[in-house]
């Protein structure tokens, strides 16, 4: 026995060898792309023949098992990995943190639905090689590029978005909307903290963000017809658009929660006052109990429309969507009690600036309710 452990103690073990980082990582955000996703590895491992790579999908949780697709993938190919995101979702939320899960060099962006020409990887890297870009776009909209993969009102989504984000950010790209891009991950990385991780389109945060600073190429490509799977675009990745431009216009002064936060409590007044004639009109309530009523109901619609929209990637589901509920209705009654108590105070003060006095305590109310649903509704688990 003494024999073996010198012998152990003797011979050194050996470290395998040590592997550096690739110098490409592709990033593609996932949600229900399961029969995508070997399609996918496949053309990559046939267009990047001769680079090192790696492919990093970044999955919110689908319930088509694309997660478990991709693991299985890479059970036997290390070049394919996996991260899944319990409780998130979002594209650019997931694009950031495929990003900044890379150590490569390089780091491309692309979609997993087989619209995106996984043969411009090449060119892209190509151009980032020589050093004179920061970050490389891959356009519909300059020479042979083409959007004929899109249909109905994706286009029409596609041409307004793309000239309201140039005329009113100022970005110097004809696709600001583009979700095809590669960029040095040094660059990404020094951006980063002042991105959103809200979102449908994080290049245009990007290029918004950086207010310049980047060196920027674009390349043409066909964007292609989907094969598999379903668009993702819907009411909300508008609702997202406008609040991004709006965060951006404001040097990041406004919130991209508080902007939806207001905005679906600006929905929440239409249902209070509907409520409202209905509960005196027809339910032939007194006023106390319709107010009441319709405000209980206001709070509720609010809730609802929150999960749904401002915090679905911290949406709130069965028991924990109950005592949510519970929670929101007790902060926002105090909420429309500090509403009214800075209101009289300002008007009291001088009883011309009723207008002031209202919006000030409107203001209160809103920020109260925003700041403390957050805190112990929606708080981050």
């Amino acid at each position: 026995m003494d024999q073996i452990v010198a012998e152990n103690q003797a011979t050194p073990r050996v470290p395998a060898a040590a592997r550096a980082a690739p110098e490409l990582s592709i990033v593609v955000p996932t949600f229900k792309e399961r029969a995508n996703v070997a399609l996918l590895v496949g053309r990559l491992h046939r267009t990047l023949e001769g680079v090192d790579w790696e492919v990093l999908f970044v999955d919110d949780n689908s319930p088509d098992g694309t997660a478990a697709a991709v693991r299985a993938i890479g059970e036997s190919d290390a070049r394919v990995r996996c991260i899944r995101r319990i409780g998130r979702r979002g594209l650019a939320g997931a694009c950031l943190e495929g990003i900044l899960a890379s150590q490569a060099r390089y780091v491309a962006v692309m979609d997993a639905d087989l619209q995106h020409d996984e043969a411009l990887l090449v060119g892209m890297l190509q151009r980032l090689r020589q050093g004179d870009a920061d970050l490389v776009v891959a356009s519909r909209y300059v020479g042979e590029g083409s959007a004929a993969g899109l249909a109905g009102r994706r286009a029409n989504y596609s041409r307004w978005s793309t000239t309201i984000a140039r005329r009113l950010l100022k970005v110097e790209l004809s696709d600001p909307m583009s979700g095809f891009f590669m960029i040095r991950r040094t660059a990404a990385e020094e951006i980063a903290p002042a991105l959103s991780s809200q979102g449908f389109k994080i290049l245009l945060d990007l290029v918004a963000t950086s207010r310049g600073r980047l060196r920027i190429a674009e390349l043409p490509y066909v964007f292609r017809e989907r094969q598999h799977g379903e668009s993702k675009l819907d009411a909300r990745i508008v609702l997202d658009f406008f609040a991004l431009i709006v965060a951006k216009l404001s040097n990041d002064a406004v919130s991209f929660r508080f902007l939806m936060f207001c905005f679906v409590g600006l929905t929440g007044v239409f249902i209070h006052m509907a409520a409202l004639v209905v509960a005196l009109d027809f339910g032939r309530m007194t006023f106390g109990a319709a107010q009441t009523g319709a405000t209980v109901l206001a709070i509720a619609w609010n809730f609802v429309l929150n999960n749904a929209l401002t915090y679905r990637d911290q949406r709130l589901s069965g028991w924990a969507f109950v005592t949510g509920l519970l929670r929101f209705e007790v902060i926002c009654a105090v909420g429309a009690i500090s509403n009214v108590g800075v209101a009289s105070w300002i008007y009291g003060n001088d009883p011309a600036e009723w207008l002031l006095a209202g919006l000030g305590g409107a203001l209160m109310g809103a920020v109260w309710n925003y700041v403390v649903s957050a805190a112990f509704v929606w708080r981050a688990r």
